[in-house]
């Protein structure tokens, strides 16, 4: 018996680029990478007061920075916090 195939829509890196970053995915990829949130742990609360925008935000451009931008981008969690790792 042969299953169906689920389709979801593609986000693969090969589709999506730096270049279609938003204003503000672009402004919290360049302040992550000139940030050390690697040793002092990554807040959504103190970005989201730095960019004066909500915490979903923020949770928002994460996740599109991710997809959009996985190979300038890395978020792990270590000791207890998230950390995040970016050059860009």
């Amino acid at each position: 018996m042969r299953l169906g195939r689920l389709d979801f829509p593609s986000h693969t890196r090969s589709n999506m680029a730096v270049a279609e970053l938003t204003n503000f995915e672009t402004r919290l990829l360049k302040w992550i990478s000139a940030s050390d949130f690697v040793e002092v742990a990554w807040s959504t609360k103190r970005a989201a007061e730095a960019f004066k925008v909500n915490e979903e935000a923020v949770y928002e451009a994460l996740a599109a920075l991710t997809l959009k931008a996985g190979d300038h981008i890395q978020i792990f969690y270590d000791g207890g916090a998230i950390r995040i790792l970016a050059d860009y």
